[in-house]
């Protein structure tokens, strides 16, 4: 029985033509052959799996080559190559510095770099991983580095070259190695399964080189896993079975549940996954990488961005068209949140669930709740059904399209069965008052999309600093009514309009820092940030920098209400703006009052400096 080779080792490239995926930086170091330009130092870097020893190797052997092939390949026929093959060749050299990373073992190999080639022209000698070197190694090797004897070429190799210091990044040749791509890999793993005589699904090739993720070596090891368990039938079932891999038809079912906002299916599917041992956080991750996946198989031009075969492309360009892009952005910003807030979440399993109906309302919303999903306090229009791009928009039914004034009349007129309405407003109230009797008299339709209650503006932070903050008919009880047919029992406020004087303003404001004293900071900024009006009930206030301006957010709602109740006016509204010249005279400090009057006044700077004054 012959000795079993695994696939890593057996078809490692031995020529540049075998490297796969590198065609670009092989061509480089061919050319560099043919035109006899060799420096005398190399760093190869990447990431694991990506071919950057095999490159030395075939390199070096290259270079030592006596009869080399016009394509600039080495002939495997000669002493120097035979040699390399056979494994005992003394001009190649190879040095771990993962496990020969001290001053001494640099020492060593700098005493055989004074040894000339037996054979061939070079001798070369390729450091692995370099970058565990110590720095006391790093200082020892770099003379060698910089002024080998002309017979010596150093390649060196790392998978992490942000930790090599930039002095021997500045004696040596960089060759940036890509990741492989799923394609490549793919075809790779097809001419190995030929040659092995191994029946593979190229969907299943797929979803080993994406579990591989650019690394070639790491694809050829999970290639030998999933043909041993399946005894050389490699189909997708049996490779994403072996692979423990999350089968992207699940997050198909998900959709299907999101679009029909089914939210309970959705967590039977997640207990599903659950069950088959997939960790909560993966699956969210792996929910967010789909959603991104569709967001870009939408567009043509961007497709190509997916690292996959052409027919999981087509597929997920059939499913992309189906669904909106809004509900994509939403839904990926729901799954990057529970991914935040992950660590944080003292039940995991509750955390993805109300994500998972969170995603459901974007399409779905609760009649008895319009607001949006995202609980930003801010309605949010729902999604329309996922609609082709070119399809009409659904007719407004018959009831929307009819006028104002029209529904009014109709809501006025008909009968009520439950207890008589509420005054109305003094503007809408009348007219419906006569239409109906007065023992059944209904609210009118007009008073019922008024007593709606409106949330006050949020905050809005600006590139400019500016931001607006207003409360305007505000959810109040005080001097509004109750409507008792509403069920949600909502307040009617009746907006106040009183005039007043800049110095009621001023008490007013005076006597909002009284009442919170305790606050200091806010305190201090009101004080020394006075309101200046910009125009008949807006006031802007100018702060010097992002902490007053926090603090001044923080009180807003309060401070609004204090002021429209305390001049019975409802149009006054503030803006914060954070002054970009130099700091007000107002807001200096103690030592900078100081400074000014000693600068202005030579007196007090005697007087300071007779009395021995301090602050």
């Amino acid at each position: 029985m012959d000795h079993y080779l695994v696939s890593a080792r057996k078809y490692r490239p031995s020529t540049f033509a075998s490297v796969v995926g590198q065609k670009a930086l092989t061509a480089t170091l061919k050319n560099a052959i043919a035109t006899g330009r060799l420096a005398h130092s190399y760093l190869f870097c990447g990431s694991r799996g990506v071919g950057k020893t095999s490159c030395a190797r075939i390199f070096s052997k290259t270079i030592n080559c006596l009869n080399p092939t016009p394509d600039g390949e080495a002939c495997n026929e000669c002493e120097s190559c035979r040699a390399f093959n056979e494994g005992n060749s003394l001009n190649i050299i190879e040095l771990d510095a993962a496990s020969n990373n001290s001053v001494e073992d640099i020492r060593e190999l700098t005493r055989q770099v004074l040894i000339p080639p037996s054979t061939g022209r070079y001798r070369v000698f390729i450091v692995d991983e370099v970058h565990m070197l110590s720095a006391a190694a790093f200082n020892a090797f770099l003379k060698t580095l910089e002024e080998p004897p002309a017979y010596v070429i150093f390649i060196l190799a790392t998978t992490e070259k942000q930790k090599i210091l930039p002095t021997i990044l500045s004696r040596c040749q960089i060759y940036d190695f890509k990741r492989i791509t799923v394609r490549d890999m793919v075809d790779h793993l097809s001419y190995v399964a030929s040659q092995e005589g191994i029946q593979a699904e190229p969907a299943a090739l797929g979803v080993i080189a994406r579990k591989a993720d650019g690394a070639m070596r790491d694809a050829l090891s999970i290639f030998d896993q999933v043909a041993a368990s399946s005894r050389g039938n490699i189909t997708f079932q049996s490779t994403i079975d072996n692979l423990n891999v999350l089968d992207y038809r699940y997050y198909n079912r998900l959709l299907e549940c999101f679009l029909g906002g089914k939210v309970l299916d959705t967590w039977m599917i997640y207990k599903e996954i659950r069950d088959h041992g997939f960790d909560s956080h993966f699956f969210l991750n792996g929910l967010a990488d789909h959603l991104r996946d569709l967001m870009v198989a939408r567009d043509p031009s961007t497709i190509t961005l997916l690292e996959t075969d052409d027919e999981a492309r087509r597929q997920m360009a059939e499913t992309a068209v189906k669904l909106h892009p809004e509900f994509l952005l939403r839904a990926m910003a729901l799954c990057n949140d529970a991914d935040l807030h992950w660590r944080d979440a003292a039940n995991k399993q509750f955390l993805v669930e109300l994500t998972l109906a969170k995603i459901c309302q974007l399409c779905s919303p609760s009649p008895n709740d319009r607001q949006g999903a995202d609980g930003g306090g801010q309605t949010l229009k729902p999604i329309d059904a996922p609609r082709t791009t070119g399809q009409p928009a659904p007719a407004q039914p018959a009831a929307a399209a009819q006028p104002a004034a029209q529904r009014q009349t109709q809501a006025a007129a008909a009968p009520a069965a439950t207890a008589p309405g509420p005054q109305a407003t003094a503007q809408a109230a009348p007219q419906a008052r006569q239409a109906a009797p007065a023992a059944t008299q209904p609210r009118p339709a007009a008073t019922a999309a008024a007593a709606q209650p409106q949330r006050p503006a949020r905050t809005s932070l600006r590139p400019n600093g500016l931001s607006t903050f207003s409360l305007k008919n505000k959810p109040t009880g005080d001097g509004g009514q109750m409507t008792a047919a509403d069920p949600a029992a909502t307040y009617v406020k009746t907006k106040r309009t009183q005039s007043y004087t800049p110095q009621a303003l001023q008490t007013a404001w005076q006597k909002f820092m009284d009442a919170n004293r305790q606050k200091h900071i806010l305190i201090n900024t009101m004080r020394a940030c006075a309101p200046h009006s910009v125009g008949e009930h807006d006031y802007v206030i100018t702060v010097e920098n992002e902490v007053q301006q926090s603090e001044l957010h923080t009180a807003m709602p309060e401070l609004l209400r204090h002021l429209h109740d305390s001049l019975q006016n409802d149009e006054i509204r503030l803006t914060v703006t954070i002054n970009d010249g130099d700091p007000a005279p107002h807001t200096w400090n103690e030592r900078q009052v100081l400074n000014h009057m000693v600068e202005n006044s030579a007196e007090v700077g005697e007087l300071i400096s007779t009395l021995g004054l301090t602050l």
